[in-house]
């Protein structure tokens, strides 16, 4: 009876793929987060080169090491990692450009639960007030969790195609094209340099009145953060940055904070904060650019931002200073009660992936205008922006 009971719920697996639009029942929201139902998906890769020669369990084990070896081991022996559709056995070798279908019980990370609020709803442009926290496309771990995501399940919106990048932290105006045409008109606005972009940001001290940066932007992927190259007469080497300008105004100021309009000429990774930094005028939460010390990131998958909050967190907690730390009230809520357990799941009984905790707070840096030829969007300004 057990043997057929566990066959049953194996048939029972509905695998997604992107093709699967995400619902207003997938989501959770629990202790001023959202979170994802987890749900099963297939993960698709093509062999790049240097995994040739690798066994199947020897390519996931050194690629992908948010899961133990053993699981990769138990997941290829049950089916849920395939090559070319195909159950393959443990020694298997890996060979170039061979389709790699992974089966799991995938597990987004939360964001914050603040609604995606529509600000303008055109035949061919739709604007939105993005929240902190929340990515505006799928990327990594997060597909669902997304403003696309959400927009598609809460407002039946897509496509989507966003016209311009906001850091997932970042919060404020987000600019989507509801048609690949309408997205290469504003893509060719932006490149030919006619669009205006306009952000806020409370940093800390007295900024000047005006400030105007031009220095090459440095982004380290694998550190997950950008730093600042300035020409030095003296050296030879040659600056491996990026060209980068943003122009500075500050808005008003109380003496130890100050607003400041930050208007970017170009768009590199990191731009505003890295040039704030510069300024010795940070944001004044931005725990990335706040020191030189960065946590290490998880290989689970955690970025650079999340990592950086997390290494604050606990410096804080294990100094004895005070802390709003929320990790443990979101773990210990996480019963499993909202959705399936997976017996072969790491990060099972849990609601978000291993490493993943509520100490995340919106970055006081917002985008409140972009404007172009005969057109002009804004975002309202945020509480913060309002000093005392």
């Amino acid at each position: 009876m057990k043997r057929k009971r566990e066959e049953r719920e194996e048939m029972e697996i509905v695998w997604q793929t992107p093709a699967n639009p995400p619902q207003p029942q997938d989501y959770i929201l629990r202790n001023g987060r959202r979170h994802v139902r987890p749900y099963y998906f297939e993960f698709i890769s093509h062999a790049k080169n240097r995994w040739a020669g690798k066994t199947i369990v020897d390519l996931f084990t050194d690629e992908f090491k948010g899961r133990p070896r053993d699981y990769y081991v138990s997941a290829v022996k049950s089916g849920r990692i395939q090559v070319d559709g195909q159950i393959v056995p443990v020694s298997y070798i890996v060979q170039p450009s061979q389709k790699i279908s992974h089966f799991l019980h995938r597990h987004e990370p939360p964001v914050m639960a603040l609604d995606v609020s529509i600000l303008q709803k055109e035949p061919d442009v739709l604007t939105v007030c993005k929240p902190a926290s929340v990515p505006v496309h799928p990327c990594g771990q997060y597909r669902k969790n997304t403003v696309v995501g959400i927009l598609q399940a809460e407002h039946d919106l897509a496509p989507l195609f966003p016209v311009h990048r906001l850091d997932r932290l970042v919060s404020g105006l987000l600019i989507l094209a509801r048609n690949a045409t309408k997205a290469d008109h504003f893509r060719q606005q932006i490149e030919a340099g006619e669009v205006r972009k306009e952000y806020i940001a409370k940093v800390i001290g007295v900024f000047p009145e005006e400030e105007v940066v031009n220095a090459n932007v440095n982004y380290n992927a694998r550190e997950g953060r950008s730093s600042v190259e300035v020409d030095n007469p003296c050296s030879d080497r040659p600056l491996k940055g990026k060209t980068a300008c943003t122009k500075f105004t500050r808005i008003s100021t109380n003496g130890t904070h100050s607003v400041v309009l930050c208007e970017p000429i170009t768009g590199r990774t990191h731009q505003i904060r890295v040039h704030l930094q510069y300024t010795g005028h940070p944001i004044a939460n931005d725990m990335l650019y706040l020191s030189e010390v960065v946590a290490q990131r998880s290989t689970e998958g955690m970025g650079a931002d999340r990592a950086a909050i997390s290494g604050a967190t606990h410096y804080l907690l294990a100094s004895g200073l005070p802390c709003d730390d929320r990790s443990s009230e979101v773990e210990n809520t996480d019963s499993g009660e909202d959705f399936s357990i997976d017996p072969m799941c790491t990060n099972c009984p849990n609601l978000g992936p291993k490493g993943y905790d509520g100490n995340e707070e919106a970055l006081w840096l917002h985008c409140i205008r972009y404007s172009g030829p005969g057109w002009s969007y804004e975002c309202p300004y945020p509480d913060w922006a309002l000093l005392s």
